[in-house]
């Protein structure tokens, strides 16, 4: 039966070298492509000594852990300032080496090595043998290595990344940083690309497409069924056996239909997932089964209505995100996945475009199950050989997850989206998106105002990024192409920061400044939420990311785009979409009140809320009443005084209030985990907020302690942040040594799990406050 193993432990890593291939382990200087399995000389050699390279775990990306570094660049500044790439080939080539057993009683099965994402132009061998490689850093690959399997004796997977040619113009860190599988299988079973596609239609009929392939050495007779459970695994239907002959290294696609009778709808208020397995049979005895987690549910999209879910008019708020995360650049553990989407949904987002490029798997099953609707893309616009099958990976790997509900066929393709070449080129992408996926549609992520030509011409629904100015006219123009915002706003702001600072590269933490392409948050949303016919929009973006800061460069690492921090940190920002994102009672004041040496002088306050009035009072003085325009926010000026800044609010006749208050000195630390209970799995992971109070346990807006990590045995600390955009302190420190500022009065460390059972004490400390001690 089929095996799902996870091989992310006990890796062996080394840099290598791009320009030196002495350096690079002899890369290139031997001869190694001449004979198969001649390696000789090099990592890819099952003798090679490597006692003496580093220890890793997947995921894992070697670029965060490099020191920044300034160079006068536009790549490198997109990229953070991390020294990778052409300019940098001492940095820019990783080799892995890995080593695993396999019983020979498993001797006769099929055995394939599943790389879910390496970062980039990968190249993998098994015992010495080249198997294959992967130009694409987003795309993940498959190989079968079945023949050349070792029985009882060690196996050695090696594979070599080069990341010295970019992809993107945005941090993309380098190496294996998604997980690694080896998948064991019977010589009959379901193909591993594409094998189970599971469709609802909007009477609850469920179809499952199921392929089925053949590697014996001679015919097969063979048949395939497939049963539904409900979340608790109870069988709620099964198929009827349907029978079938293989030839040898024939495949064929069996389709089902299944009702589900009184069927519970997947919808973003309910995240409900079924299980449909598909059983595979070969000479009367089950041989295979793949289980695959999906939804019932119906979109559809209207020119004049937008969008609806399950029949339902659905509003798009979005986020655009990239991949990578404080501490630990683009290899996050999974339980981080499930922490933003968490974040997101708590904000009020509804949907998620994954920019500008496939995500990790373990993103979308997040989104399935906390309920986020995806608008999924691939990294480029291009339809010859390369992307094209890109493209049709990601739909076929992608097409199941109830989340996604429609995909993105690039981005801002400045050079083709006006031509009749990039007419062509979409056609041919629709077209197949169309074949392998006819139950959802696209879109095009187009910088483009009220234009036509090119693209925009064939694509099923117009995207806008930015250009907002064009969308009316557009609208007009085009009646029958229905619209949405693919990246809209673009607000730069820095978490806790309210004035300008250009030396250490810092912009006001209100929705006030952004660049000339683009929009804040309230503009947007205004024109959006006025509406029916346009769809919505994906907000330039949820979170800060590392590399394009703007509007400066350095010290500044980071991009200042984020509604919250690269930790997940809410800017000012924030508030406004949750204050007309949900139904929450929200009444948020900014800024902070700690400002010692302001006196007399005027201060912006910015108030966002949802209520119908608000009315502000400084140490109990009413500074006035306000009425909430809708959509909108409140401001006051107000010179200094320390004291409490409060305000009261009335909506719907119920009173709300909020209040800053000028705090003393930081004197002890305060440690907030996402959980506290980890599965000792090597894999799962905690987040620890961490922040620091006076000594009446109020919050200090403007510490900035350096504080001390550690924990025992049992987890390890494996990144920190802090959310400053122009921090070049590091993400991951010595063993024993972790570290990171208090900035905005907030830091964040991640911890994983080992294998190790038990309680796990982490402890923070810093000078002149009291130590907190976290036990998990």
């Amino acid at each position: 039966m089929r095996r799902h193993i996870n091989l992310d432990t006990n890796w062996k890593f080394h840099p290598g070298h791009a320009a030196d291939a002495a350096r690079d382990f002899n890369y290139s200087l031997e001869t190694i492509l001449s004979k198969s399995g001649s390696s000789w000389g090099t990592p890819a050699d099952t003798k090679f000594d490597d006692k003496n390279w580093e220890d890793v775990q997947l995921p894992h990306d070697w670029v965060v852990g490099l020191p920044f570094q300034y160079v006068k660049n536009d790549d490198i500044d997109g990229h953070g300032y991390k020294p990778v790439g052409g300019r940098f080939p001492e940095n820019s080539i990783g080799w892995y080496r890995k080593s695993f057993e396999i019983n020979r009683a498993d001797s006769g099965n099929r055995f394939v090595i599943q790389l879910d994402g390496v970062y980039r132009d990968s190249k993998v061998w098994i015992n010495g043998y080249y198997v294959g490689g992967n130009f694409s850093g987003y795309n993940g690959a498959s190989y079968d290595i079945t023949d050349f399997i070792r029985f009882n004796k060690t196996n050695v997977l090696v594979v070599r990344a080069d990341a010295s040619q970019y992809e993107g113009w945005f941090y993309e860190g380098a190496g294996i940083y998604r997980h690694v599988w080896l998948n064991t299988t019977n010589n009959v079973h379901v193909a591993t690309e594409g094998g189970v596609y599971v469709h609802t239609a909007a009477n609850k009929t469920v179809t499952i497409e199921t392929k089925v392939v053949n590697k014996n050495i001679h015919p097969a007779n063979t048949s395939v069924y497939t049963v539904i459970t409900d979340r608790s695994g109870k069988k709620i239907a099964q198929g009827k056996e349907v029978p079938f002959t293989l030839a040898v290294n024939e495949n064929k696609t069996i389709k089902q239909d299944l009702n589900i009778p009184a069927a519970t709808l997947w919808s973003l208020e309910n995240p409900y997932l079924y299980r449909a397995i598909a059983v595979v049979k070969s000479e009367g005895r089950i041989v295979d089964s793949v289980e695959v987690r999906f939804g019932v549910r119906t979109i559809t999209v209207d020119k004049d209505k937008g969008l609806f879910v399950n029949g339902l008019p659905v509003k798009v708020k979005g986020v655009c995100c990239h991949q990578d995360h404080a501490g630990v650049g683009v290899a996050l553990p999974d339980q981080l996945q499930y922490y933003r989407i968490g974040l997101l949904k708590e904000m009020g987002a509804n949907a998620y475009r994954t920019s500008h490029n496939p995500p990790t798997p373990e993103l979308l099953d997040a989104c399935d199950s906390l309920g986020m609707l995806v608008l999924d893309e691939p990294r480029l616009l291009n339809s010859g050989t390369e992307y094209e099958n890109q493209f049709r990976q990601l739909i076929l790997r992608d097409r199941n997850h109830p989340s996604v509900f429609m995909w993105s066929i690039g981005n801002e393709e400045f050079a083709t989206q006006r031509t009749d070449i990039g007419k062509r080129i979409a056609q041919n992408q629709i077209l197949l998106q169309q074949e392998l996926d006819p139950s959802r549609t696209s879109t095009y992520a187009a910088n483009m105002g009220n234009d036509f030509n090119g693209v925009n011409e064939v694509i099923p629904v117009r995207g806008f990024n930015y250009n907002l100015h064009g969308v009316d006219g557009y609208h007009k123009d085009h009646p029958n192409q229905p619209v949405i915002g693919t990246e809209v706003a673009s607000t730069v702001t820095t978490r806790s920061i309210y004035v300008k600072d250009t030396v250490r590269a810092y912009v006001p933490d209100y929705d006030s400044t952004y660049p000339s392409w683009a929009s804040t948050a309230e503009q947007w949303w205004q024109l959006a939420a006025k509406r029916d016919w346009f769809m919505g929009g994906f907000a330039w973006t949820g979170f800060d990311y590392r590399g394009e800061p703007t509007p400066y460069n350095w010290p500044n690492i980071n991009s200042h785009f984020g509604i919250m921090d690269m930790c997940g940190f809410p800017k000012n920002v924030y508030y406004y979409y949750q204050a007309w994102w949900t139904d929450k009672d929200i009444l948020h004041i900014a800024p902070h009140w700690n400002w010692p040496g302001k006196e007399g002088q005027p201060v912006l306050v910015w108030i966002n809320t949802n209520a119908d009035n608000v009315e502000l009072f400084l140490n109990g003085k009413s500074l006035g009443k306000k009425d909430m325009p809708r959509n909108g926010h409140l401001r006051w000026t107000v010179n200094y005084e320390p004291g409490t800044l409060e305000a009261v609010a009335f909506k719907n006749g119920k009173k709300i209030t909020s209040k800053v208050e000028t705090t003393g000195k930081a004197t002890r630390i305060i440690l907030t985990p996402s959980k506290t209970t980890l599965s000792a799995d090597n894999e799962d992971a905690v987040v620890v907020n961490v922040s620091a109070v006076d000594a009446q346990g109020r919050e200090v807006p403007d510490a900035v302690n350096l504080i001390h990590f550690s924990t025992e045995a049992g987890a390890v600390i494996i990144g920190v942040g802090n959310g400053d955009p122009s921090s070049h302190e590091p993400d991951q420190c010595v063993a024993e040594a972790w570290q990171r500022s208090l900035f905005g009065g907030k830091a964040q460390v991640i911890i994983r799990a080992n294998n190790k059972q038990g309680a796990v004490s982490f402890k923070a400390e810093g000078n002149g406050l009291q130590t907190a001690t976290l036990t998990l």
